[in-house]
């Protein structure tokens, strides 16, 4: 898959597993992310996806490297 292909993989389950919010956007924790069994056998590197996604500015976060245990509860916020 090239970048962009897993950009769109990752916008479609962002919207799965991520809460659709009032203005359209959708929401998820990187800890649901990335301890879903679907995004692990789709994504080799997740946080690569997403800092791709983010530079692209297809998503916001915060911060510039997310880690599994100590960033779970940061938001992505699929624009």
């Amino acid at each position: 898959m090239n970048v962009d292909e897993e950009i769109e993989q990752l916008k479609n389950e962002i919207q799965r597993l991520g809460q659709k919010q009032p203005n359209g956007s959708y929401k998820v924790t990187f800890g649901v992310l990335f301890n879903d069994d679907r995004c692990a056998n789709i994504f080799e590197a997740l946080v690569g996806t997403l800092r791709a996604a983010k530079k692209r500015k297809v998503l916001t976060y915060d911060g510039e490297l997310l880690l599994q245990g100590v960033h779970d509860n940061v938001e992505i916020v699929l624009k």
